[in-house]
């Protein structure tokens, strides 16, 4: 690790700096930050810190270096763009448009250490399996039949918790216990 000791002081040294960027873009029951919201903010932190970064497609592969031009120091991390993916409404091209713009967001915004999106897994709140989606199907018995049929309907759509609630506050009046279930994956 020495070999890239001004690497990694220059990059401390930007963490300690770079702001939580969570500029609130809506997505399948989530808030992230866009790729050019986040080059907004740490591009001028990153001149700063003598830092920069290149992302480069390698095959099937997205490469992130990040790199201090004063000393010449890099890391790189890579990962893997799935392939034959499709998406309703695209087409190829544009599937892997959005696959590289994905990748690039958060492949950069983990070798840096960003924070770019609501944090929904913290606190066992992440709604992302289909598994979890039945389970909590199965435990609204308790709940009226107007709350349980908005909550499925967003648990359907792919909501987190936090967004389920923050929805079902817009129209009821949900106690702590409720919440707290919808949190867990058992309202009660």
């Amino acid at each position: 690790m020495s070999e890239n000791k001004n690497l990694f002081e220059a990059l401390a040294a930007f963490q300690q700096e770079v702001p939580i960027i969570h500029q609130g873009s809506k997505g399948y029951g989530y808030t992230y930050a866009k790729l050019s919201e986040i080059l907004e903010i740490i591009n001028p932190l990153l001149k700063k810190h003598g830092l920069g970064f290149t992302q480069l497609l390698d095959d099937e592969f997205l490469v992130t270096i990040i790199f201090h031009y004063v000393s010449g120091e890099s890391i790189k991390s890579s990962v893997h763009i799935p392939q034959g993916v499709n998406l309703k409404g695209m087409n190829d091209f544009q599937v892997m448009g959005a696959a590289i713009t994905y990748y690039r967001r958060y492949s950069l915004a983990a070798a840096l250490g960003l924070v770019t999106e609501e944090d929904v897994d913290g606190g066992g709140q992440q709604q992302g399996t289909a598994t979890k989606r039945e389970y909590q199907k199965k435990e609204l018995k308790t709940l009226t039949p107007d709350i349980e049929k908005a909550v499925k309907m967003y648990i359907d759509k792919g909501f987190s918790a936090p967004a389920i609630i923050t929805k079902m506050e817009e129209k009821f009046k949900l106690s702590d216990s409720v919440k707290k279930g919808i949190l867990n994956g058992k309202p009660a």
